[in-house]
């Protein structure tokens, strides 16, 4: 089956991401709360929850990334990965404890890093390589576009009088769908009698190029700020609960609008500007929201985090299209799955050392310093580049 303009590789899987990220996003902007005013958690505790459940996929997004590589089928590793996301997150609905929903949140992570690098490059190989912008960019804009929806939904349900468990609990809806259209929409993959051997992972063997995307993106992660602080910070300047499901899909549509037409972007203009103008415009509003904290400034909530989602939206596709560019054809999973670990191992130490600095000091001092971190992973990226 063939379509206009993308292989039904990508259509798919775009439809996929939309319904797993509605699922998943009924949840998480009420997390932070349900974590701070129902289960009575402190921020730090948020932040090691958030920590610990990115690493986790992110170690496992190597591992299988290694194993597709290796010969693993993509689609059963796709199918097996968003089942494990899809059974354990609703429970958090049912959780008594933070621990308890530490457990969930790892579970779910651990469905993500089973999926992501097998997904990843199923994209990546299914595309030519002058399209792998537009396909990134396809991809997370459907993953975006389920982002809003999820929330207005939960937005619909706190308004009828449901609770933030109950509404957690409905997810699990969206994410039957997810199951059942990997199994009946999804080619097969193929499937070998044996393992293929593959070369020592040996980091002087991966093109310069992608050796400092992956730095940068590991050094950016370490100073980016969690969004679930994010919905402190609007908790904090007064937003209501009511009004927090809607600003995160408002959000999640900036996303889905800029995520599509900024890879396409880097497809014409390369992915480098495409990268340094995403991160910079990061850096600008890192340190707008660290003066915001100073006092209550309501007007300047929606557009502040808006232009974040914006920002990180905007380089989302060219950074998996680097990715598909500079590795090799038949290590792509691998290359996926080093990039998330990274990226998101690093995620662990900043989002403990945010929350902490947030607790003990204030929201101006941890914006301001990741304000600065991230400037130094602009200045990483432009010196690996030049090599």
């Amino acid at each position: 089956m063939k379509t206009l303009f993308l292989p039904r590789t990508v259509i798919v899987l775009g439809l996929v991401s939309f319904l797993n990220d509605m699922s998943s996003e009924m949840i998480t902007p009420l997390l932070p709360i349900f974590l701070t005013a129902t289960l009575g958690a402190g921020p730090a505790i948020v932040g090691l929850i958030e920590g610990v459940a990115e690493a986790t996929a992110s170690l496992l997004k190597l591992f299988s990334g290694r194993m597709a590589d290796k010969g693993w089928n993509h689609k059963k590793m796709v199918v097996g990965g968003y089942t494990v996301s899809n059974l354990a997150r609703p429970l958090i609905g049912l959780a008594f404890g933070w621990s308890w929903v530490l457990l969930l949140r790892f579970l779910d992570r651990v469905g993500k890093g089973f999926r992501t690098s097998p997904r990843d490059a199923l994209i990546a190989g299914s595309t030519d390589t002058a399209r792998l912008g537009m396909a990134f960019g396809f991809h997370r804009a459907l993953d975006n576009a389920g982002a809003m929806v999820g929330p207005i939904i939960a937005w619909f349900l706190l308004q009828n009088n449901m609770s933030m468990g109950d509404v957690f609990l409905c997810s699990l809806i969206p994410g039957i769908l997810v199951v059942f259209l990997l199994c009946f929409g999804l080619e097969a993959s193929p499937t070998f009698a044996e393992l293929k051997k593959l070369p020592p992972l040996r980091w002087s063997a991966i093109d310069h190029r992608l050796r400092g995307l992956i730095l940068a993106s590991g050094a950016l992660a370490l100073a980016s700020a969690p969004e679930a602080f994010l919905i402190l910070w609007v908790n904090d300047q007064g937003l209501q609960l009511a009004w927090i499901p809607l600003i995160w899909a408002a959000a999640s549509a900036v996303k889905a609008v800029v995520a599509g037409p900024a890879g396409i972007l880097s497809d014409k203009l390369g992915r480098l500007p495409v990268l340094l103008c995403g991160w910079l415009l990061r850096i600008c509003i890192l340190f707008a929201l660290a003066w915001s904290c100073s006092a209550s400034h309501p007007t300047l909530v929606w557009p502040l985090f808006l232009s974040y989602a914006a920002a990180l939206a905007a380089t989302e596709g060219a950074e998996r299209a680097l990715i598909g560019d500079f590795a090799n054809k038949k290590e792509q999973a691998t290359a996926f799955g080093l990039y998330h670990m990274v990226v998101g191992l690093a995620v662990l130490p900043g989002a403990i050392l945010f929350g902490l600095v947030w607790q003990l000091f204030s929201p101006t001092m941890a914006f301001s310093m990741n304000a600065l971190f991230s400037m130094g992973a602009v200045l990483l990226l432009k010196r690996q580049y030049r090599k």
